[in-house]
């Protein structure tokens, strides 16, 4: 006889539980929060018949246990939400991995006390009902035998319902509030259907969720005097830039590679393939053979010693930033692993070892290590060795060069690795590559994304890719870190659209997304010549060569850019980007949106256009910006400090893009009219 016609061997559970979520690829990947996030979780639960069932949610954090070792969960009862759908909530509090899954049962109490009213209702005798119920809670006592004093309570509920009071006063006893919890509280739940997964959640801490990032070339850090070639910076140079660079509200400081940079090959300047003599190559490029050589673990000799980037670490934490390091796992062809460990790369036919190309682009300068070498164990372990060395240095954030390149299991054990130790080391995902590929390295661990905001340019398309991003169940692992430039990248509308297009960018960074990140200073200095028509690479780029900056120039953004982080930072709205919602606005080129969170809600308006004024009139959703229908209620502007007097759907704005082309609104809800216009005076 074929096992689905045999009897069971365990009595099966007459609760069914289905559609958890959020549950990541059947439970094969947790969801992200940081410290402080709740955790909101759904469920489809039913049972045969017209029984009451009841749910809990059960979560722990991370190693709790029992005396005894067993998994101590805490619990949550569920609310019902209709249609069999069920609904609760907890907070993690602090880092690591949580874990939750969903329990129900049949609520036998509950099912008789819900018939029990209805049969009072319909005026039929109740002597048998009760006593049925008063067996219930007697059950119940002894199931509470570990709580004396709520079993001494079910035991008396029991004994009253079946005294020789009236039966509609002992039915009014048996169906009150207090009853039903002290019931429902040591409920029968031998026959519980727990669902058969534990979810899982990564918690991190408030920077994975909330920052901004200023990104710079340590070696471009030197002041230039007398006109004369700007000399290679130092650590020490760098730390000159410290006040001005959190002077700006950044709070990451993110540094391209600080290793030597090899010789052979190396590139000159504007990628050229041969290097001209004193050409500073690519740090990119990383090992150098020689008495000041090394790999990742070293420092290029030029930027200072170990000590001296101690001393970085240190200062920056003390102006309120945090370093970040470029992790880039590839190496120059004169890197000592290439000497040490050659079974670590690849071999041509003609005994060369292969350089990284991505056809019609050679990378000659830089080699990619072999993930599939027979002796991927030791590699594996080796590249370890690099992040660990950093942390040990002060390094708690680590943006990674194209990860979708290397292993996707090397990254799934390498994270899993450090956070262990270390839960809160931060990982940023530099993988422009495609959707499926961004998304697995975002479920394997990293931290935050790199993502296609650079070429997201019209309204329906920033519409369209923000939507998905923060109302799919891609929100639940994917933190997208919005960058609007980088040393690859300069898109075209910076290059056409001048500085109404850089503004432009950055408040729709900013305010679009929780994280953002900038590469100076060409940013606020408004760099925009390629190095040939069609290239979204910078002209003179200091991924090839050491440039000056004239950080005084009279046209910087740098206080713009400082008051749109002062806004980012003075309201809680910005913090996050699960509450993003877009509102009407009845011109293609001006784009509206929100966020908000509690009582403080943030509207942005953008002009799309960079080159000419744009007005209409906006449509909207006055419940996601808290606001009542027919009260007035006043935006002020975050940028120009200007307000408005606006009541209903439809309000009129108008963006002078070479003015300011945008509007950051903070809403200021009022009760009273009389109050909002005396506010707006």
């Amino acid at each position: 006889m074929s096992d689905e016609t045999t009897v069971p061997a365990t009595e099966p559970r007459r609760v069914i539980l289905e559609g958890v979520s959020p549950e990541i690829d059947c439970g094969r990947f947790p969801i992200k929060r940081t410290v402080g996030e709740e955790v909101v979780v759904e469920a489809d639960a039913f049972t045969d018949g017209h029984d009451a069932i009841a749910c809990a949610l059960l979560y722990r954090a991370p190693d709790e246990t029992g005396e005894a070792g067993e998994a101590e969960w805490r619990e949550v009862p569920m609310e019902p939400l209709g249609n069999d759908r069920w609904r609760a909530r907890f907070t993690v509090g602090s880092l690591g991995r949580w874990r939750y899954t969903v329990e129900a049962w049949v609520d036998c109490f509950e099912s008789w006390r819900r018939d029990l009213e209805k049969r009072l209702e319909a005026g039929q005798d109740l002597t048998v009902d009760l006593e049925i119920g008063a067996a219930l809670l007697r059950e119940a006592a002894r199931r509470a035998a570990a709580q004396p004093a709520d079993a001494k309570r079910l035991a008396a509920l029991a004994k009253r319902l079946t005294n020789a009071t009236a039966p509609e006063k002992r039915a009014a006893l048996a169906t009150a509030a207090e009853t039903a919890t002290l019931a429902s509280r040591w409920a029968d739940r031998s026959r519980a259907t727990r669902y058969r997964r534990e979810l899982m959640v990564w918690v991190d801490r408030e920077r994975a969720r909330f920052s901004a990032w200023y990104e710079m070339f340590p070696r471009s850090a030197a002041k230039s005097k007398d006109g004369k070639p700007p000399r290679h910076g130092t650590f020490k140079d760098l730390e000159q830039r410290l006040d001005y660079v959190a002077g700006m509200g950044f709070d990451v400081l993110y540094l391209p590679p600080i290793h030597p940079i090899g010789t052979s090959h190396r590139k000159g300047k504007n990628n050229a393939r041969q290097a001209e003599p004193g050409d500073a190559g690519s740090p990119w490029a990383i090992g150098a053979s020689g008495k000041k050589g090394g790999g990742h673990t070293a420092i290029h000799p030029e930027l200072g010693t170990p000590a001296a980037f101690r001393r970085l670490v240190k200062r920056a934490r003390a102006a309120g930033l945090e370093i970040a390091l470029d992790l880039a796992y590839q190496c120059s062809p004169d890197h000592p692993w290439i000497r040490e460990h050659p079974e670590w790369f690849r071999a041509r036919p003609d005994g060369t070892i292969q350089y990284a190309e991505n056809p019609p682009k050679k990378y000659e300068d830089i080699v990619p290590f072999d993930f599939e070498t027979p002796a991927w164990r030791e590699l594996w372990e080796a590249l370890a060795g690099v992040v660990d060395h950093w942390i040990g240095e002060g390094v708690k954030i680590f943006r990674v060069d194209n990860p979708h390149t290397k292993a996707l299991a090397f990254w799934e054990w390498l994270i899993a690795r450090v956070q262990a130790e270390h839960p809160d080391v931060i990982f940023l995902s530099e993988a422009f590559t495609r959707p499926k590929v961004m998304y697995r390295l975002a479920k394997l661990g990293f931290t935050q994304s790199y993502n296609y905001f650079p070429w997201r340019n019209h309204k329906w398309e920033l519409t369209e890719y923000f939507t998905e991003l923060t109302k799919t169940e891609v929100a639940e692992f994917f933190r997208p870190n919005l960058w609007p430039n980088t040393p690859d990248i300069l898109t075209e509308p910076l290059q056409v659209g001048g500085r109404p297009a850089f503004v432009q960018r950055l408040v729709l960074a900013a305010t679009l997304g929780a994280s953002y990140g900038i590469y100076g200073p060409p940013f606020e200095l408004q760099e925009a010549t390629p190095r040939e028509p069609g290239s979204e690479e910078y002209v003179d780029s200091e991924k090839y060569e050491l440039r000056s900056w004239d950080l005084e120039r009279p046209d910087s953004l740098r206080d713009m850019i400082a008051r749109v982080n002062r806004a980012r930072r003075e309201n809680p709205a910005l913090h996050q980007d699960r509450t993003l919602a877009f509102h009407g606005v009845e011109n293609d080129q001006l784009l509206a949106y929100s966020k908000s969170a509690g009582d403080n809600a943030i509207l942005v308006v953008v002009n799309l256009d960079p080159h000419h004024t744009q007005s209409g009139w906006t449509a909207l959703d006055l419940d996601a910006l808290g606001v009542e229908r027919d009260q007035p209620f006043q935006v002020h502007d975050l940028i120009t400090d200007a307000r408005y007097l606006w009541q209903g759907e439809r309000n009129y704005v108008e963006l002078d893009p070479h003015a300011v082309p945008a509007h950051i609104f903070r809403i200021r809800r009022h009760t009273h009219r009389q109050e909002t216009i005396d506010d707006s005076l």
